[in-house]
């Protein structure tokens, strides 16, 4: 009997720890459970937080640096540094659309020239609800300059700025890479001063078709007016905000402007004199047989120079050329500008060197240029690089006591517009018809210096970076 009892006894304790173990198995899971479910909750928080602490900071987390920062190592209270993380902070918020394909665009031309375009560009991908690639710029032009978007540009600042506007991305993803490698895109160059409808009703059918369009030729392809105010502003919110120059750029044009400013107010002269452009334009003014015939053979050497035989006397005359430094002098003198103000020379190169400058630099002899003022390693990073070199003289042109440009070129109506963006800072626009022949009629005595001087005062009165209000040309 106890026999019995004591197997009985023994069964009935295995049935009882196969329960208990059970019952052990199933909190233990519970337990993993709940861990598990915790930290996916609390890992989902982070992340949204970070999200909000990203895009609402300024109003939410104040405190919290960005968790996306490569410089927190940086002291916070440092200007640089506190610079980084503003612009962090204010990123605006993407937007989202349903993307109709990809643009891809290839500028041409000069540095303020390519630059018109970009604008024009992110306008027109924001219309279309595409997504744009960002711009490739001309290595082919008369410049030869080998600088890529991010040589010149902060490509970082202009994709973040941007993002409430439109998609940009440094390169195509890789399905739109392949199509773009085996060639199957639509390319063309688009026609020039079309308004925002010819871009719906003609462009985004080929992006809709073939996924991603190139357009080869960007400059002046959208028009200036007549189009809706909501593509206006983003023209100007780009040019104005969404294009930012290198950090390496801006560093060294801030340093050439404290240099000049702690010598004094200074001018800015676009003297737009340059072997290229007196080519382009025909223009040969004061120069000898053997100048004139260069700049002949150059301008047939380019072959998309369309215009070929040029009467150079008319086309001054109608004021369609740049001015001269023997005119440039004649007339600042004639506007009483300070012989002793420093003068900063934004261009490159003047055609005939020295020669052709000996009557500027007699009258203001205080000139200067970016090579004057920087130590040649400084500028070492940027020779050869025509662009790079411009967007110096664009940062010092920007903060000048008065901006002088000699010719309406891209880059005389971007940095007037952008001064006017500014504060509609004093930018004195020649009027060279005028000009010309007032300057004419001085030389040949028919006016006298009062006269003259009197009259160039006269007619600039209201040509120095006043507001004034948009005219619509038909």
């Amino acid at each position: 009997m106890g026999g019995i009892l004591f197997t009985g006894g023994g069964d009935g304790s295995k049935g009882g720890d196969k329960s208990s173990l059970n019952v052990l198995s199933q909190a233990r899971m519970i337990l993993w459970m709940t861990r598990g479910m915790t930290t996916l909750l609390l890992w989902i928080c982070v992340v949204q937080l970070l999200t909000v602490g990203e895009i609402w900071g300024p109003r939410l987390l104040k405190t919290w640096p960005s968790c996306y920062s490569s410089k927190q190592s940086i002291a916070i209270h440092s200007s640089s540094s506190s610079s980084f993380l503003e612009s962090k902070v204010f990123l605006p918020p993407k937007r989202y659309y349903k993307n109709n394909g990809y643009l891809m665009v290839s500028c041409n031309g000069g540095l303020n020239q390519m630059r018109g375009a970009i604008c024009d560009m992110v306008a027109v991908a924001r219309y279309l609800n595409v997504t744009l690639i960002v711009p490739e710029l001309d290595k082919s032009s008369f410049w030869a300059d080998p600088s890529d978007f991010e040589d010149i540009f902060d490509v970082d600042h202009f994709i973040r700025s941007l993002r409430d506007e439109v998609r940009i991305l440094k390169e195509p993803p890789p399905r739109i890479k392949r199509r773009v490698e085996l060639g199957q895109i639509h390319s063309l160059a688009p026609i020039s001063w079309s308004d925002i409808s010819y871009y719906h009703d003609q462009i985004l059918p080929l992006i809709q078709r073939f996924k991603v369009v190139h357009l080869n030729r960007t400059d002046a392809r959208l028009a200036n007016n007549g189009l809706p105010l909501e593509i206006q502003k983003l023209r100007c919110r780009v040019n104005f905000s969404g294009l930012k120059f290198t950090p390496q750029i801006e560093e060294l044009g801030k340093k050439a402007v404290n240099i000049l400013r702690k010598k004094g107010p200074f001018l800015v002269l676009h003297l737009r004199y340059e072997m290229d452009m007196l080519a382009f334009s025909g223009c040969t003014q004061g120069c000898n047989t053997e100048e004139v015939e260069e700049l002949t053979r150059m301008r047939y050497a380019y072959t998309w120079w369309k215009e070929k035989e040029i009467n150079s006397d008319f086309k001054r005359k109608e004021g369609l050329c740049p001015m001269t430094p023997e005119e440039t002098a004649l007339v600042l003198r004639a506007l009483s500008i300070d012989r002793n103000i420093q003068i900063y020379i934004a261009a490159g190169e003047i055609y005939g060197g020295e020669r052709r400058m000996a009557s500027l630099a007699a009258e203001f002899p205080n000139l200067v240029r970016k090579e004057t003022l920087l130590d040649p390693l400084e500028l070492g990073f940027f020779q050869n690089h025509s662009s790079q070199m411009a967007a110096l003289d664009y940062l010092v042109s920007l903060e000048s006591d008065i901006f002088v440009p000699t010719y309406d070129g891209n880059m005389a109506r971007v940095v007037e517009g952008h001064r006017r963006y500014l504060g509609f800072k004093k930018t004195i626009r020649l009027d060279r018809k005028v000009l010309i022949d007032l300057i004419d009629r001085y030389s040949e005595g028919s006016l006298n210096w009062e006269e003259f001087s009197n009259t160039v005062k006269e007619v600039h009165a209201g040509r120095m970076g006043h507001p004034t209000r948009r005219v619509m040309i038909s």
